[in-house]
């Protein structure tokens, strides 16, 4: 049982990450039916982008406290990130929008080799270690164990969920891109600005993929310009097993998703003798896209048109 416990806590934890990017890509699919697959080099450079200003940080200021330098960092990261998505919908995919869709496709497959490619130049190929910038010390938890870090992530996660759930249900905007998500030409005949809501769609995922890609670089300690590709396809499994276009499904197969993981990498793995383990932890991802493409493609809650965002 402290096997089974622990490996819920780290689920909950990997879960909550996927669950912060998986609601970037369905965002972007309920409003234009693009799958951004650039969404995790977005990741990738918010966590550099913070790592490059939490290392210079230290060196110039010495005694400024590590949660200060981690939400200075997050916040100019996402500045970036935000700036860099709004760009690449503007650049790459709006001139594709009425084209078929396999053009918009394989040009977010070509963003985010380019992505890659431009922060191996700019931050070399290397891995990097981040920071520890929170305390270390675990905390047990009925014979299990959590860090003051994924605390931090849970915590992060449920208010970014809470504020994006009110921001789509109860605001000017989420009313628009709820709009343009139904109709974006009836939309535009009541006052919406699609290209405008579309873009903001774009900037709130930028921030949240910037969120989750600081909090797996704080968890794993370490950064390097690959780290996106992995968790991005995750995330978008996680999306596609929640229902694409559903946001509370893209939540509930991301936490389900980092839950999967965690207990077959971790529990059954000892139960098999390593035979499962750690080693094979990304096959239970794409086990359970294949069975939910098979046997559910609408995803675990379906597609529900007026939900979508």
């Amino acid at each position: 049982m402290d096997i089974l416990l622990q490996q819920i806590i780290n689920g909950l934890v990997l879960g909550s990450m996927y669950a912060l990017v998986a609601l970037g890509y369905t965002m972007v699919y309920g409003i234009i039916n693009l799958i951004n697959f650039a969404h995790g080099e977005v990741l990738m450079v918010g966590a550099l982008t913070s790592w490059a200003i939490i290392v210079t940080a230290k060196e110039a200021m010495p005694g400024v406290p590590g949660w200060v330098l981690l939400i200075v960092a997050l916040l100019i990261s996402c500045v970036v990130t935000a700036s860099l998505n709004f760009a690449i919908e503007k650049i790459a995919y709006r001139p594709l929008r009425n084209s078929p869709k396999l053009a918009p496709l394989i040009t977010a497959i070509g963003v985010s080799i380019l992505l890659q490619t431009l922060a191996m130049i700019i931050f070399k190929p290397n891995h990097k270690a981040f920071p520890a910038l929170l305390p270390t010390a675990p905390i047990d938890v009925a014979g299990a164990v959590i860090t003051p870090t994924q605390i931090m992530i849970l915590g992060v996660t449920a208010v970014s969920l809470a504020v994006l759930m009110y921001l789509v249900n109860y605001t000017r905007l989420g009313r628009a891109m709820r709009a343009t998500a139904e109709n974006p030409r009836v939309a535009a005949l009541m006052g919406v600005k699609p290209d405008t809501v579309i873009s903001a769609t774009f900037i709130i995922g930028a921030v949240l993929a910037t969120i989750a890609g600081v909090m797996y670089a704080s968890n794993y300690g370490t950064v390097q310009h690959t780290m996106g590709f992995l968790p991005g396809l995750k995330a978008f499994t996680a999306a596609v097993f929640g229902g694409i276009g559903n946001l509370a499904g893209a939540v509930v197969g991301g936490v389900l998703l980092g839950l999967i993981e965690s207990i077959g990498s971790g529990y059954i793995g000892d139960l098999t003798g390593g035979l499962l383990g750690s080693h094979y932890t990304d096959i239970f991802a794409f086990i359970v896209l294949i069975v939910v493409l098979t046997l559910r493609p609408s995803g675990l809650l379906g597609e529900r048109v007026a939900d979508r965002a």
